[in-house]
């Protein structure tokens, strides 16, 4: 959930201006992880290396982490990475985090197994989701899963972000990948104590 500009130095800490989204708390960052990404980590379904694109403050990366992966998180934001790491310390946990653009995972210089992305695809323009989706295809080995959680169609009014059809998701991924499944799912936010509609998408990288 940031703006996606490519950042030479995508580590290199700088003051938080308007573009930052974590200057005032947002309505996504919950403090626990997304019940359906919670879910799927109960059901053994991340494996190896694991990739938290867009990471917020945390906590995905770091219930990867919890689980005895090897865990990145990454995001554009200085203060969201800078709670994030906040939290790491504070529960003991090992976990990568870096401030960096998920239109180059590339520059990361290593690759994983399996690639989360909660509230991240659902921003990019029609556009740009081919350039996304090479790049994901730059960081996930060949068989490694990709789970998206994102703003669905389904979802009444037209505030927030892009809804997501599923179309925009099977275009999106018609080359190179498998799309195992897509599901009704839901992101929590606050106040909202039901979250609002979204789509959980599964797709492996051939």
């Amino acid at each position: 959930m940031f703006t996606p500009t490519h950042d030479p130095h995508p580590d290199h800490p700088r003051p938080a201006g308007p573009a930052d989204l974590y200057t005032a708390k947002p309505p996504w960052d919950i403090d626990r992880p997304q019940p359906a990404f919670q879910a799927l980590a109960e059901s053994g379904r991340l494996h190896g290396r694991v990739l938290d694109i867009g990471c917020g403050t945390g906590e995905h990366a770091l219930l990867a982490a919890r689980l005895g992966h090897h865990a990145v998180g990454i995001d554009q934001s200085a203060q969201a990475i800078r709670l994030a790491r906040q939290k790491a310390q504070a529960r003991g946990l090992e976990v990568q985090l870096r401030r960096h653009d998920a239109m180059h995972l590339a520059e990361l210089g290593e690759t994983f197994d399996t690639v989360l992305d909660c509230g991240l695809f659902h921003i990019f323009t029609a556009e740009a989701r081919g350039s996304y989706v090479e790049s994901l295809a730059a960081a996930l080995v060949p068989g490694g899963r990709y789970f998206m959680l994102g703003f669905s169609d389904r979802q009444p009014g037209t505030w927030g972000p892009h809804r997501l059809h599923r179309d925009d998701i099977t275009t999106a991924f018609a080359d190179g990948w498998r799309i195992e499944s897509i599901e009704e799912s839901s992101i929590a936010i606050n106040p909202e104590p039901g979250g609002v509609h979204a789509w959980l998408a599964t797709i492996t990288r051939m």
